[in-house]
């Protein structure tokens, strides 16, 4: 299974200014897998120290910063020989000891010909943030559940993922008929490598669906094991309350939704929970399109959405026949599957950090904004071929700087004030604007 962040790190390899890694991602996303095959690929050797209940090697960090010392532990530990520039040493669940994260830092001061890369809970990174981590002295990179193109690539299909990110829509459209049912096969699936894999295996969708049951009853229990029960409980159900705010019209979250009478301070740090160990992308409102984005952003109006669109096929149990085949009572949740997709698309694919406009009045709204270097996208989503877009047209003439895109399954076709693109074609980000604002 190719996962496209390979090229990065070897990148970071060969780099001459390179520090320590940090392999940034909520669990289960394949951190650990990712560097055995980069360490297969591109060393001698390699040395991997799991510190997940691995008193001895946590035993060794707390005697201290002694780098010499911690790579003879590494050596006993592993029975590998290190080396600098032949071995990939690989620290796995490095959030179970603080002063492992902190070791990062004399790494890459004492030993900088070492190739050391860390992975571990992006939860368990971030509460050490303030403390042990080692701020300037590492590199990080972030991975997150199989793209549709990593999807294609994985299901023997690797002309078919190069495809969609190319500049060639005539191309793209011809093979419309080919792609469109592998785009739904994926919706069913998802991104989660375990859920792939078992798929893969025979081919059979029930078995993507056991796992992903299985990866969502660990999150829950990790939310048990890392926060108060009050907080878990708020926490959870939150969590459950995704898939019922997503299938609204309005899909910004309402904690009345949630429960009657509840409270935003109740679920506040709950939310922010979910968020830090990247289990949900939180798309914050703008108020103005301007640029950058990010000033513009209201923290007090949101949506929520899911790290991984499969997963949430899982928790509301859609039916493979009814996702991969089409229904009618399925029409009413397609928009926020789609939506859901799009967002893990924007986020994995293209680096974005989505935001969503709203009127105040509520009469109109833009799905998705996204700011890539000095243009800022306005994104309509459609589940099918439906390209009506009064919102999107009436934005467009009231912000004409920005560029309008709408993500549906009808073919390339460019307006004279915007652009559809396939739902399948979103890394081709060089099409999504018309020649003049490229």
């Amino acid at each position: 299974m190719e996962r496209a962040l390979m090229d990065k790190l070897v990148e970071w390899k060969n780099s001459p200014r390179r520090k320590p890694l940090i392999l940034n991602g909520a669990r289960q996303v394949g951190k650990t897998w990712l560097l055995k095959e980069f360490g297969r690929r591109h060393f001698a050797n390699v040395a991997y120290i799991n510190l997940d209940q691995n008193t001895a090697m946590q035993e060794q960090f707390e005697l201290g910063y002694d780098i010499q010392r911690l790579v003879s532990a590494f050596q006993f530990e592993t029975g590998e020989v290190i080396k600098e520039q032949e071995t990939l040493v690989i620290l796995d669940e490095i959030q179970e000891s603080p002063k492992a994260l902190t070791s990062l830092k004399y790494f890459c001061e004492e030993a900088p010909g070492l190739a050391v890369a860390a992975a571990g809970s992006l939860l368990g990174i971030t509460i050490h943030s303030g403390t042990g981590y080692p701020v300037g002295k590492v590199n990080a990179l972030d991975l997150y559940p199989m793209s549709f193109r990593e999807f294609l690539a994985a299901t023997g299909n690797a002309g078919m993922s190069e495809l969609v990110a190319s500049n060639d829509p005539a191309m793209i459209n011809s093979f419309a008929g080919k792609i469109t049912p592998l785009l739904r096969q994926y919706y069913y699936v998802g991104g989660m490598p375990e859920a792939a894999a078992a798929f893969l295996e025979r081919g059979l969708l029930e078995d993507a669906r056991s796992i992903q049951n299985q990866i969502l009853s660990d999150y829950e229990r990790d939310v048990s094991k890392h926060l108060s029960r009050t907080e878990a409980e708020y926490a959870i159900a939150a969590w459950r309350s995704i898939p019922s705010h997503l299938g609204q019209e309005n899909k910004k979250f309402v904690f009345g939704h949630i429960a009657q009478g509840a409270r935003a301070r109740n679920y506040q740090s709950g939310i922010t929970w979910l968020e830090q160990a990247g289990l949900v992308t939180k798309v914050r409102r703008i108020s103005k399109p301007g640029l950058p984005l990010c000033p513009y952003a209201d923290d007090a109006a949101f949506k929520l959405f899911l790290l991984d669109v499969g997963l949430l096929g899982a928790m509301v149990r859609l039916d493979k026949s009814t996702v991969i085949g089409g229904s009618a009572i399925f029409e009413e949740f397609k928009g926020a599957l789609t939506e859901q997709y799009v967002c893990q698309q924007l986020v994995s694919e293209c680096g974005f950090t989505p935001y969503y406009w709203s009127a105040e009045n509520s009469s109109g709204e833009i799905d998705f904004l996204a700011q890539g270097d000095n243009q800022v996208y306005a994104i309509e989503v459609k589940a099918e071929e439906n390209l009506r877009s009064k919102s999107l047209r009436a934005f467009k003439q009231k912000h004409p700087w920005v560029s309008a895109v709408r993500f549906s399954m009808s073919g390339f076709r460019e307006q004279d004030w915007m652009r559809n693109v396939p739902l399948y074609a979103i890394p081709s980000k060089a099409l999504w604007s018309p020649e003049g604002e490229r």
